[in-house]
């Protein structure tokens, strides 16, 4: 007989714990250092000069430009923009084969944004216990007022993001006015409500689920990882099995008794008597019987953002936030027990750890072949990408000859080809060109709509420049198929030149 049971699991809401300790102070830096980024580097300006934008950062779409501080970046040089996209992935496998999900607990967009909605949560409401509270309890004015806080916070913090983002593709100012006075073009206003409704949903009501459900990333890190990978972790044969309240310190007293009833030790070392009443123990040389560290107060599954416990091993939604290493720090220190139950491990220490020996250290971890190679390709293509910025040609040009036809015969007998030659100016003033054939060339050359053979090209733009070179009827470029010729351009101003080859074609008799 066929049970109807759903696909669909409704989510449970996750109200964490505050806590406080090293890995908190951590992600509150890098949430106020990512976020500072985030919404203040539109406004930073920068003077490439009286044609060029002043903004430091821009994403010009309209002239196919990307402005970064000093560095402008052609829309024909976009290698340089898919270069960063390889190096941000291979970062991002550096560091989850070294120390797993340290991007997704510390600087991913999701968790900063996350824990900023967490901050004005637990401002409003109170912590995990006074929101659970409110949360099963039925509607009233108290948590109608308190709800429709926390939203408008959350509300206004999104409609920020949103703003903050459309100021990276266009001047910040000037957006800024024409918010204000509703003068902005529609794309602006759909772009913020998009981003709005996005950070609303996804950092107020989908927390959790964007990372288990949405992200990609958790399936592609069981790649990346291994077993020398340095990820948060349980010790269990340090803390099982577990004791609790009354039942854990009559269990220490009873081995207390029993520890002093044995006799002497035995090499400085009691010997360990089983304890009758008490399931499993601590695997391993270090192994001690009686109730392990834990004490199962739950501190480590209160504070964790996606409600896991971190004691079921390594799980698909862990984030590796290392919040429970705190609260699990901050237990022990306070029962008088070693901080560490909860850690940064490696599955491969773990055997040496459990039979009383020391861990090697994380250096050991971080330094390895992958990790190694994934460090040196990411450092190849930073060093190419910087070697090409700097060799970048002050003058760019591209020389296409017409085909159609590939030459043509005027009336005195003279073969002319026609060449459509591209220039760029990448300075913020104009700049005139001047145009001419390699020394000694038994070619003439002509420019199209003008007589000197220099053009004109406007600031921090391009110019399609129509070219027309002559053979002398009976010279030898007309009777050869091809000729080999070179174009070359120099800045008038700065005096700069650069060249392209090309084929001159003649008659062939």
């Amino acid at each position: 007989m066929m049970t109807d049971s759903s696909l669909y699991a409704a989510r449970v809401p996750i109200f964490p714990r505050r806590v406080s300790g090293r890995f908190r102070t951590l992600k509150w830096a890098i949430m106020i250092v990512t976020l500072g980024i985030y919404y203040v580097t539109p406004w930073i300006r920068w003077d490439r000069g009286p044609a060029l934008p002043d903004q430091a950062v821009l994403v010009d779409l309209a002239n196919r430009r990307f402005y970064f501080f000093w560095i402008e970046i052609w829309s024909h040089e976009f290698y340089f923009v898919a270069g960063l996209l390889i190096m941000a992935g291979l970062g991002l496998f550096l560091f989850t084969s070294a120390l797993g999900r340290v991007w997704c607990g510390y600087a991913c967009p999701q968790t900063v944004w996350t824990d900023l909605f967490l901050v004005v949560e637990r401002w409003i409401e109170g912590d995990r216990n006074a929101r659970l509270r409110l949360h099963e309890a039925p509607w009233s004015a108290r948590k109608l007022r308190l709800r429709a806080s926390k939203w408008a916070a959350w509300l206004l913090i999104s409609v920020a993001t949103g703003g903050a983002w459309v100021f990276y593709f266009t001047d910040a100012p000037t957006l800024l006015r024409d918010l204000l006075t509703v003068s902005a073009h529609p794309a602006a206003y759909t772009t913020i409500a998009i981003l709005t409704a996005t950070t609303f949903v996804f950092g107020g009501f989908m927390r959790e689920q964007v990372c288990i459900y949405m992200c990609p990333w958790p399936r592609i890190q069981g790649a990346m990882m291994e077993e020398d990978t340095l990820t948060v972790a349980y010790r269990d044969w340090r803390g099982e099995p577990r004791g609790k309240g009354l039942r854990r310190r009559q269990a220490e007293e009873a081995q207390a008794a029993i520890t002093r009833a044995a006799g002497p030790q035995i090499g400085g070392r009691a010997p360990a008597i089983p304890m009758p009443g008490l399931s499993g123990a601590r695997s391993g040389a270090a192994r001690q019987d009686g109730p392990g560290d834990c004490i199962d107060c739950n501190a480590c599954v209160n504070v964790c953002p996606m409600g896991i416990d971190i004691r079921d091993g390594q799980q698909l939604a862990c984030i590796t936030c290392a919040l429970c290493i705190d609260a699990c720090d901050e237990v022990m220190a306070k029962i008088g027990k070693p901080r560490g139950l909860i850690g940064y491990l490696a599955l491969s220490d773990a055997p040496r750890e459990a039979a009383g020996g020391r861990p090697r250290g994380a250096w050991a971890h971080v330094f390895r072949p992958r990790n190694v190679l994934y460090f040196s390709l990411w450092a190849a293509i930073g060093m190419a990408l910087v070697f090409a910025l700097f060799i970048r040609p002050e003058i760019e040009m591209t020389v296409a000859p017409v085909r159609n036809p590939t030459f043509v015969t005027l009336s005195d007998g003279t073969i002319r080809n026609t060449y459509d030659i591209r220039l760029r100016n990448k300075h913020g003033e104009p700049r005139a060109f001047r145009l001419s054939l390699t020394s000694g060339s038994v070619l003439a050359i002509a420019l199209e709509g003008t007589e000197d053979l220099v053009t004109e090209i406007p600031a921090n733009a391009q110019k399609l420049q129509r070219v027309y070179v002559s053979a002398r009827p009976g010279g030898p470029a007309a009777a050869r198929a091809e000729t080999a010729l070179r174009f070359w351009a120099e800045d008038l101003a700065s005096g700069d030149r650069a060249h392209k080859d090309s084929v001159f074609n003649g008659r062939e008799d």
